[in-house]
């Protein structure tokens, strides 16, 4: 055993069952995390030179030792299961947690279609001849080493570490502590899997810690080996690393969406997208938190739209007119529009029209993902030219807030910024890009 593995053996001691998350780091924590980068930032000089032959052959790798490994992936996770269940966590929080062998098939065809997309690397973006005869390209490069801090969804931890791996980088991945263990058996199948194909395993590392220090030194940059950071959580996670990054962010903020039924909508057709949107899946950041009914429709629409929400067994908090549709309504206050709830629950409220409308998501939205329900073209279009929202979407559910929608193959997350990269971040959105120049003697005068 090297000396590195041996330092991640004892941190691992010192943390694997820790029952959560220090305030000090121990002596070996921060030795830890400058080898991270170091040798992060070495496996990213190597994987940026990488064929995409090499990458695609590391990917069906790593997708097969998940699959080799799905016991002990299986096993891990139980264990997080198990503390959470045991600090009361939430019905959201344990689907977003849980893993089956469905679940891990799943994490594993993610991995191998990230290995189906065209290689992203050395793509020209641009071409063009100066009137002095210079020939220049602008062409997309690796970013070089991509830390990725999240919480409890433990399939980010492939589909973050094959989509840096894709776009020709290195990961440095730091999980929730309560999918430590899950995540840590993933990353470990990955590296297995990186290492068979010929790639470097220090391409993509989970920190083997809960110790928050280790989040404080990756913001710091780690003596700048890490070149830009993507958070995926909460707004308190999102905020903080906001707060304190010495590099790039590209921010994943809270998914606080909204669907508007116009007065045009056809009812049937948004019964079913509102139902999806706040159904499907509660706990996913493209699910629905707010319903806006027009007043135009209200008096055939709201009842039944609260009823098959109702009935579906999510909860109502409404304003006034909501609350007069159904009895079981409750009201709303005004920090449920404010509020991604990440359950069955969902706030309504009555909207004088579309300006009100998208007056009410700039007011309290989070401009990550929004739909329109409405036969009127023209209404459609005016919202989503209007409305600032990564994603706009017309008679269409929020749940397609997703890279593997898109035919990204996964994401690392969908960016609610505006600066570089926005909406899902897939691989393209990994690169940056550099100008390449070929001339035949010239000098400037």
């Amino acid at each position: 055993m090297d000396s590195f593995r041996a330092l991640i053996a004892e941190v691992l001691a010192d943390h694997l069952n820790a029952p959560g998350a220090a305030s000090v780091g121990t002596p070996s924590v921060p030795a830890l995390m400058a080898e991270l980068g170091r040798r992060a930032r070495t496996a990213a000089r190597r994987v940026a030179l990488a064929t995409p032959e090499e990458k695609n052959a590391a990917l069906h790798a790593m997708a097969a030792r998940i699959r080799a490994q799905a016991g002990e992936i299986l096993a891990a996770n139980a264990e997080d299961l198990a503390d959470a269940q045991a600090k009361g966590q939430s019905g959201a929080f344990i689907d977003r947690l849980i893993l089956n062998p469905e679940r891990v098939e799943a994490i594993a065809e993610a991995v191998e279609n990230i290995a189906a997309l065209p290689d992203p690397v050395g793509r020209v973006l641009a071409r063009f001849e100066r009137p002095n005869g210079l020939q220049i390209e602008r062409v997309a490069t690796p970013l070089g080493v991509i830390g990725v801090i999240f919480e409890s969804r433990p399939n980010v931890t492939a589909d973050a570490g094959a989509l840096c791996l894709k776009a020709g980088n290195a990961a440095i991945l730091r999980a929730g502590s309560e999918s430590f263990r899950t995540s840590l058996a993933i990353a470990e199948a990955m590296g297995e899997g990186l290492e068979q194909a010929g790639l470097p395993a220090d391409a993509i590392r989970l920190v083997p810690t809960r110790d928050r220090a280790a989040v404080g030194a990756m913001l710091a940059g780690l003596d700048g080996n890490i070149d830009v950071i993507v958070p995926r959580g909460g707004k308190s996670l999102v905020a903080r690393v906001q707060e304190e990054a010495r590099v790039p962010v590209f921010a994943h903020l809270e998914g606080l969406n909204h669907v508007y039924v116009h007065g045009e909508a056809s009812l049937e057709m948004a019964k079913r997208i509102v139902l999806n949107a706040k159904m499907r899946r509660t706990g996913v950041c493209g699910a629905a938190e707010t319903l806006l009914v027009d007043r135009a429709c209200a008096e055939t629409h709201l009842r039944p739209l609260v009823s098959v929400l109702l009935e579906a067994g999510c909860a109502v908090r409404g304003d006034e007119a909501v609350q007069a549709a159904d009895p079981r309504v409750t009201p709303a206050s005004e920090e449920d529009w404010r509020t991604e709830y990440l359950d069955a629950i969902i706030s309504a409220r009555i909207v004088d029209g579309l300006d009100e409308a998208i007056g009410h998501i700039e007011t309290y939205g989070s401009h990550h993902t929004d739909s329109i329900v409405t036969e009127d073209g023209a209404t459609a279009e005016r919202f989503m030219a209007e409305v600032d929202s990564a994603i706009v979407l017309h008679n269409a559910s929020t749940q397609f807030a997703d890279g593997g929608e898109f035919g990204f193959g996964a994401e690392i997350g969908i960016a609610t910024g505006r600066m570089h990269a926005r909406g899902p971040v897939g691989v393209e959105q990994l690169t940056s890009f550099k100008y390449r120049i070929r001339g035949s003697g010239q000098t400037r005068p």
